[in-house]
């Protein structure tokens, strides 16, 4: 990593989902470097907490709102307590591995709801603003194993090749004020 710092993001403001841990805490972290308010968003009041002290403690900006996607209550008052972003980083969501036929009906449930259907609509209530706006920019973490078949994947990888496809989608439908890109990691420890 460059030691320069880059500050180009000086006035936006930023939405990471599930940005108290691993990936979406990276990205937090790397939009307050680059001088963006950042909306940490979480279920762990403890870890969501942590996660901006240590922001503002590296001269950041942020701050934190707890809310679980699933439930269409919390996603809507999520949207509602943040207004306008100019970034929106679709990173939320759970996996869950094993046999096909071992999956429960709640679980395959609760994987979509999560891991679509909350970026589905946190996309509905954000590009709208950010289209009229003439800009923005949205990043939905997608994974490896929405694009490659592996054995005890079928239902996690089926959500990451519907945020992929609805990537696609939402890059016609709002360019060229907004960029719209997934990311596709592997495994990440």
């Amino acid at each position: 990593m460059s030691t320069t710092q880059h500050r180009n993001l000086q006035d936006q403001k930023a939405l990471v989902t599930g940005a108290t841990s691993g990936i979406g805490r990276a990205i937090a972290f790397q939009l307050a470097r680059d001088g963006a308010e950042v909306i940490v968003h979480g279920r762990d009041v403890a870890r969501g907490t942590q996660t901006v002290e240590a922001i503002i403690e590296a001269s950041g900006r942020a701050r934190f709102i707890a809310a679980d996607l699933s439930n269409p209550a919390d996603l809507r008052r999520l949207i509602e307590d943040i207004g306008d972003v100019d970034i929106l980083v679709n990173n939320a969501g759970f996996s869950r591995f094993g046999a096909t036929a071992d999956l429960e009906i709640d679980t395959f449930d609760a994987l979509f709801a999560s891991n679509v259907r909350a970026a589905y609509f946190l996309v509905a209530a954000f590009a709208p603003g950010m289209v009229a706006r003439g800009k923005g920019c949205i990043i939905n973490v997608s994974s490896m194993v929405g694009q490659i078949g592996l054995a005890g994947s079928a239902a996690y990888g089926a959500t990451k090749a519907a945020l992929t496809s609805l990537t696609r989608a939402w890059a016609a439908e709002f360019s060229p004020s907004v960029r719209v890109n997934a990311i596709a990691p592997g495994p990440v420890y």
